[in-house]
This record gives C-alpha cells, structure tokens and sequence, in this order.
C-alpha cells in the first residue's frame, strides 16, 4: 500500500514538473511577443503547446493555425455579410479574395516552411497574412465606408500574425 502511495506520489511530482517545464517555454515564449495575453491564451488553448517534446517551431506552428482559423471564420462570415449589405458588396469581394490569399498561400507557405525547419518563409507568410488583413479595412475606406464591419476581425488577424511572426523570429 504504502509503495502505491509512493509511486502516486512521485508521478503527481513529475507531471506538475513538465506542466511548468511546459508553461515555461510559453510564457517564456509570448514575453518576446508583442501582444503577451493573446500569445499565451491561444497557446495554452492548443494542447499541441504543452505535448511532450513541444519547441518553438510547435508554438510558431499553433500560432498559425490559429491564424488560419481566424481567417476561415472571416471568408465564412462575408457571404452572410453581402445578402444582409448589398451596398457592401464591393469591399466585401475584396476581403474575400485577401483571405482566400491567407488561406491559400500565406498559411500554407508558414506551415511548410516551419515543418521544413525554413522559418524565413514562414515569416514572409505570416507577415504577409497581416497586411492582407489590413487591406481588408482598406477596401472599405477605398468604398467610402468609415469604417470597416470586419475591423475587430481584421484587428485580431493582424495581432495574431504580429505575435506567429515574433515566434519564428525566435527560430532565424
């Protein structure tokens, strides 16, 4: 019995040892980012961060499918979007076709090139991915709207590519 309660225990001590090893790095990570909260929320809200043997590469990894996500959410939300605001139509297309471009190419190109252990490339993507996120808000202006439906959206792109970007810094 008592050797049950030995082995319980030290395994309860190993596990809470790698749990902060784990923390660590992400923490210790999203501190040379520029926007911490969100490095470290949407990091930990990926277990692929705290799996056994997880680096730099598998957080810069995180980062840009979180991207990729947030763009997904963007192209589905324009359809709706252009039915509700026929007069939107115009700027709307146009962020349609720079997601579509996060989607196609800028993700792709962060993914292989940090699977291929290449991260410059991975760093013109996710750059790359902030600007046509920015170009979405400009396609509104351009239209003569104040200010873009898909701001906050936008915002949150540009802020999720900053810190991906930050990340795969780390790995040049």
């Amino acid at each position: 019995m008592a050797m049950d309660t030995l082995f319980s225990l030290v395994m309860f001590i190993s596990t809470m040892l790698l749990d902060k090893d784990k923390n660590t790095l992400i923490t210790a990570t999203c501190r040379n980012t520029p926007n911490y909260p969100l490095c470290v929320a949407t990091l930990q809200s990926d277990p692929r961060s705290s799996a056994a043997g997880a680096g730099i590469e598998t957080l810069g990894l995180v980062m840009v499918s979180a991207v990729k996500a947030r763009a997904v959410e963007i192209t589905q939300a324009i359809p709706p979007l252009k039915a509700a605001k026929p007069e939107w139509a115009q700027p709307l297309s146009q962020c349609y076709f720079y997601y579509d471009a996060v989607l196609r190419a800028d993700v792709p190109e962060a993914e292989m090139a940090l699977k291929r252990g290449v991260p410059k490339f991975a760093e013109a993507g996710m750059a790359d991915a902030a600007v046509e996120a920015a170009s979405c808000d400009g396609a509104f202006k351009n239209g003569g709207i104040t200010e873009s439906p898909l701001k906050d959206f936008n915002d949150n792109v540009v802020q999720l590519s900053g810190v991906a970007t930050s990340i795969i810094k780390m790995l040049l």
